[in-house]
């Protein structure tokens, strides 16, 4: 199932917290929306990214991006609506991401977090992402800096316990 605009727009409406991902993106319509999805949710060769489905409706994204097949790595995101989080969607989520990730051939899966979410930290953490360090004032939203925290998972880390969700 491929995400739909009128999914993306709700979700992002639906989801103050979520301001911060689309900072000047124009999500006002579904024409807008379904252009975001074809320019910024891709599945090509730098970038891969999944619907999160919750009865047969889009709910968030998990994604991978800087796809780097000669050094074995790339950048992993995710993000939900509101409504939803909780669930075990985004760390499931990341981890069959990661697994897929692993399966096709990349070693080292990296993110980052602003610290001051540690649901997101959270995440990461259940999905078996270490974390590895802070990048200061990395990240600019509205007049704000923030720090962000770095997390990684290679492909010799051990498997979470936990199961990841199913690809469709």
């Amino acid at each position: 199932m491929q995400q739909s605009p009128p999914a993306l727009l709700t979700a992002r409406w639906s989801s103050t917290d979520l301001d911060t991902q689309f900072s000047g993106v124009d999500l006002m319509n579904e024409a807008q929306a379904a252009d975001y999805i074809d320019t910024f949710l891709a599945f090509d060769d730098r970038r891969k990214n999944w619907a999160v489905i919750e009865d047969g409706v889009a709910v968030g994204n998990v994604g991978l991006s800087a796809i780097e097949m000669r050094h074995g790595t790339a950048w992993a995101y995710y993000w939900l609506a509101e409504g939803v989080r909780g669930r075990g969607y985004a760390k499931h989520g990341l981890q069959a991401v990661a697994e897929w990730a692993f399966d096709a051939g990349l070693f080292r899966l990296e993110l980052g977090h602003r610290v001051n979410n540690p649901a997101s930290c959270r995440v990461a953490s259940a999905a078996g992402f270490a974390a590895e360090g802070l990048e200061r004032q990395k990240l600019h939203y509205g007049a704000e800096r923030f720090d962000v925290e770095t997390h990684a998972r290679l492909a010799t880390d051990p498997k979470p316990i936990t199961a990841s969700l199913p690809f469709q």
